[in-house]
């Protein structure tokens, strides 16, 4: 197997164990805390386990952030664009399948997502922004060490904390799409993803242009 092909297929899977673990939290119903803490320990448990072989970016924000920052090429960006994307969806099936109707409750909605949807979306905007800076410094620019995982989880784990109840706190296109999909309600996702898209661009913007590592 390829590198390129090797690396896809381990966003697949850890897109998956992001969407299948964060989606089984919020469908559990017990709260904010117990979604940002399933989100943020997965994430970094991900990250020890497939940084190695991918960069587990498992979210296409932070594809994207790292591409417009020249970390990655476009065709490396495309390829894990649709291996998150499959990961997602496969995570949002088995959702279903596993527990009826998971894949709805699961979503990552809140407040703001039915009545406020531009207001959601710029929360998003800014809480991806967040996590992508945290990915520059932590990891493409090494300065968290070994602890890079836990700085991103960490970062991931205080947005949910933050965002959780208004928007669902996504921060990952694949984690808003693929419960989207399944669950047959797309009318929030066009908003969130391209705010989330806008956020990791913005954020590899800076870091690679004005933030970089000396």
């Amino acid at each position: 197997m390829n590198t390129l092909l090797k690396s896809a297929v381990a966003e697949a899977l850890g897109t998956f164990i992001l969407v299948f673990v964060g989606g089984f939290a919020v469908a559990s119903n017990q709260g904010v805390v117990v979604a940002a803490l399933a989100h943020g320990l997965i994430l970094a448990a991900i990250i020890y386990m497939l940084g190695h072989i991918s960069g587990a970016h498992v979210n296409p924000a932070v594809t994207m952030g790292l591409l417009v920052g020249g970390k990655i090429n476009v065709t490396k960006a495309v390829y894990y664009w649709v291996a998150q994307l499959v990961g997602a969806i496969v995570a949002a099936i088995l959702l279903n399948v596993i527990s009826p109707d998971a894949a709805k409750a699961g979503q990552t909605i809140g407040s703001l997502t039915a009545g406020s949807v531009g207001q959601a979306a710029i929360f998003e905007a800014i809480l991806t922004f967040f996590l992508v800076s945290t990915v520059y410094q932590a990891a493409v620019y090494g300065k968290a060490g070994n602890l890079a995982g836990v700085a991103i989880g960490f970062t991931l784990a205080g947005s949910i904390l933050a965002g959780g109840t208004y928007t669902g706190a996504s921060l990952n296109p694949a984690r808003t799409l693929g419960p989207a999909l399944i669950a047959g309600d797309l009318s929030y996702a066009i908003p969130y993803v391209v705010a989330i898209l806008i956020g990791g661009a913005v954020a590899g913007l800076l870091h690679s242009r004005f933030f970089t590592s000396e």
